[in-house]
């Protein structure tokens, strides 16, 4: 009997609208007195921020504030945010805000007191085991966009600007004690960021399955993650006040990161060496790249996508599939190539060594070598 893997299935999650309010319950319950609230630059001067820091600091929880997370995170950023955290003699984080400033808090609660460089913890083999345990300090997310599923995930994606590569951070204590999901707090996005984070949410759902690990779980997890992205993400941007469209597209959003614990795939592996590299925004640049990566994919995966087509109510099989996603990204507005959102083909060599050996590319049901690679990046540019 070959059918061995080790499982974990993530937090407690605090979902629905106007659940918010329960914010300081939820920090002061993860044993979170003087927490770190972590954002980004534009989100921490909006009404939904302060709203959650009045809160915060009207429930008597003392709260410093951290709001230079960039769009794609990275070291520097790191060292900043846990440099606020020990000076502000903080005991836990509030993570608010989109993938980068939920991945950002998380790392500075994972790394405010460990002795090893973050790198020394990438997501390869047993790297994870290196850290302090004990040091870790509790934290606790809340989502204001639809698409990593940070909030339910045991690991946080930094770049190395030295090195201009990203790397994928894991510890399984990364994960947040509990998530606030609240789709009110995701009513403001723009339509462009809602369908960015709409169909990172997707392509994680669809790369984890089609990724040929053994998770079963994660396995219809993801497809009932594609059918509720398929459903609602179209009318989420298409009106930005669908409450209903919006909480199906936050449940959609953590599912994809419960899934994508059996893999991710070649889209991922492709963005986050364009990320790296471009500074691309890694949802949009994972919607350039799905339909692409699922074509070089389809002598692996031709059988299962028939079946998640007709459990869709898709006719056609694999090809229907594909015409399908072609016609989502249309709708969206997503670019058909990603020399709309800033990638040339000067350093094409760089991104596909950058893109072989990115950990997503791990769960590809088809071997994504460098030559693949480079050939996939000519094809998505």
């Amino acid at each position: 009997m070959k059918l061995r893997a080790g499982w974990s299935y993530p937090n407690a999650v605090y979902f629905g609208a106007g659940r918010i309010a329960e914010l300081p319950a939820v920090v002061s319950g993860a044993g979170i007195l003087r927490p770190l609230f972590v954002s980004d630059r534009r989100l921490i001067q909006t009404p939904v921020a302060q709203n959650a820091l009045a809160l915060l600091s009207a429930a008597g929880l003392r709260c410093e504030v951290f709001s230079d997370a960039d769009a794609n995170p990275d070291g520097e950023n790191l060292a900043a945010g846990t440099r606020a955290f020990l000076e502000g003699e903080c005991d836990g984080v509030v993570a608010f805000g989109g993938g980068s400033a939920l991945d950002l808090g998380k790392l500075v609660a994972f790394m405010a007191r460990q002795k090893r460089p973050v790198w020394d913890f990438e997501d390869a083999g047993d790297n994870w085991k290196r850290a302090d345990s004990a040091a870790i300090y509790p934290s606790v997310a809340a989502p204001t966009t639809a698409g990593t599923g940070s909030e339910v995930g045991r690991a946080g994606v930094l770049t190395d600007s030295q090195k201009k590569v990203k790397k994928i951070i894991f510890h399984p204590k990364i994960l947040p004690v509990a998530a606030v999901c609240d789709p009110e707090l995701t009513a403001g996005m723009p339509p462009e960021l809602t369908a960015g984070t709409g169909m990172d949410a997707f392509v994680h759902c669809m790369e984890a399955y089609c990724s040929p690990h053994y998770h079963p779980m994660s396995h219809g997890i993801a497809l009932e993650g594609m059918r509720l992205v398929m459903e609602n993400l179209p009318r989420a941007y298409a009106d930005g006040g669908d409450l209903e469209a919006r909480a199906h597209m936050s449940a959609a959003a953590a599912m994809g990161a419960v899934a994508f614990q059996k893999g991710l795939g070649a889209a991922h592996a492709l963005s986050h060496a364009a990320g790296a590299v471009y500074n691309t925004p890694h949802g949009m640049t994972c919607a350039v790249a799905a339909p692409y990566a699922l074509r070089f994919n389809r002598g692996a995966v031709a059988e299962k996508i028939a079946r998640a087509a007709a459990y869709l109510g898709i006719g056609g099989g694999f090809d229907g599939f594909y015409e399908k996603l072609l016609s989502l990204r249309e709708e969206l507005g997503v670019p058909q190539k990603l020399r709309e959102l800033g990638v040339g083909e000067d350093r094409i060599g760089c991104l596909a060594k950058l893109a072989a050996a990115d950990p997503s590319a791990a769960g590809n049901p088809v071997e994504l070598s460098v030559a693949a690679a480079e050939s996939l990046f000519r094809e998505c540019i």
